[in-house]
């Protein structure tokens, strides 16, 4: 069974629990790494345990919701080997998948609704890399972080 970890703030208790309970219908397994409370925290905190939870291969994919997605994306990006989308539409999801090969996808709870987001996480979770042409730049974007 293939493992999600997922992170949130405060601005996305809900959204979590309802994307939590998606890809658990979809037979997935949810390492909630996210808080559970309303009370004002850092997003970072949740961005950075999400990346390393995928970076570790400890989940095979991270999903990390805040207000945007932007603040809780920069962050799980900081970690080695974590590739980021953060998306508000389900064809940038697909694309970063097949061609970016991403690992962690992040969204706005303030963005984008509910059914919205679903439809992001399936075009995420239903596309495979294709690799080939796309590799060599892939490649290039992990030589930018061993720099």
């Amino acid at each position: 069974m293939k493992k999600i970890a997922m992170g949130n703030d405060h601005s996305a208790v809900e959204m979590k629990e309802a994307i939590k309970a998606y890809v658990e219908q979809k037979g997935y397994e949810v390492i909630d790494f996210g808080t559970n409370s309303s009370e004002s925290c850092d997003y970072p905190v949740y961005g950075e345990k999400v990346g390393r939870a995928v970076a570790s291969g400890e989940a095979d994919y991270g999903i990390a919701i805040c207000g945007t997605g932007i603040g809780i994306g920069l962050a799980a990006g900081k970690v080695k080997g974590v590739l980021v989308c953060t998306c508000s539409e389900p064809y940038s999801a697909r694309m970063s998948r097949r061609h970016n090969n991403t690992n962690v996808l992040t969204f706005g709870a303030r963005v984008v609704g509910v059914e919205m987001a679903k439809m992001i996480v399936d075009e995420w979770l239903d596309n495979e890399y294709e690799g080939g042409r796309h590799q060599r730049r892939v490649d290039m974007i992990f030589d930018i972080e061993n720099k």
